[in-house]
């Protein structure tokens, strides 16, 4: 097997987009001699989950798209037929209040919490004990680790631009604000249920793979918080 057919197979069996044979071959013959294949496939990593599945010309074009009904809420239930590859375009943990996110956002631009590192807050219990807990903190604002009855609302985007919504129905470790990035790359497995248009997630039938596209990230991350706001705006005005 060729040093090109050895890539493209460690790349598959790594539950990875497919890479264009164009993309390959120029990663090859960057270097004369060629990387050793560890180091070819870290690269081809890199690039393919840094990429926008919907423009780019790493993807080959045999990458399956989401079924062209799969969004339809007025279809009960159906399964995809095949793996496909996502992207994440939003995430946000229903488990927690949009008034309790804006009040932590805002917290952080008060300077009330630490931006950008891990941090300790002290809470009261109901023996007024303090205990500690900690709690992440990003460029969005202080982002509590989910808990392990978190549920996640995702918005992911298929290589043809089909964006549709997803619910975790059980707990999925690596889901979480502030550790799901967008433009992340997501693997959902065939058999995986859609129910009125919504992809049910498991653990089982969903694959993190990791990546992020930066301009994305921080254009999430910038407006998170006018987001919120306008939610809730629009929760008191009804």
């Amino acid at each position: 097997m060729d040093l090109q057919s050895q890539l493209r197979s460690s790349i598959l069996t790594a539950s990875l987009p497919p890479p264009s044979s164009s993309f390959l071959s120029t990663l090859i013959q960057a270097r004369n001699p060629p990387l050793p294949l560890p180091s070819l496939l870290a690269t081809a990593r890199s690039r393919l989950l840094a990429c926008d599945l919907t423009s780019n010309n790493i993807i080959h074009a045999s990458i399956a798209a989401l079924p062209a009904d799969l969004a339809n809420p007025t279809v009960k239930e159906l399964s995809l037929p095949r793996d496909a590859h996502v992207q994440v375009l939003d995430v946000e943990n229903l488990s927690v209040s949009r008034w309790n996110q804006v009040e932590e956002i805002e917290a952080v631009e008060r300077g009330e919490r630490t931006r950008g590192r891990e941090v300790i807050r002290i809470v009261e219990d109901s023996q007024d004990d303090a205990h500690q807990q900690p709690a992440r903190e990003t460029a969005g604002g202080a982002i509590p680790p989910a808990g392990k009855n978190a549920t996640h609302k995702l918005v992911l985007q298929d290589c043809q631009g089909q964006k549709v919504f997803a619910l975790e129905l059980r707990r999925v470790n690596s889901i979480g604000v502030g550790s799901t990035m967008m433009g992340e790359k997501m693997l959902l497995k065939a058999g995986t249920i859609v129910a009125r248009g919504v992809i049910m997630l498991t653990p089982d039938n969903c694959v993190l793979l990791g990546g992020k596209i930066d301009s994305w990230q921080k254009a999430w991350t910038d407006g998170r918080l006018a987001r919120l706001k306008e939610s809730t705006s629009a929760i008191s005005s009804n």
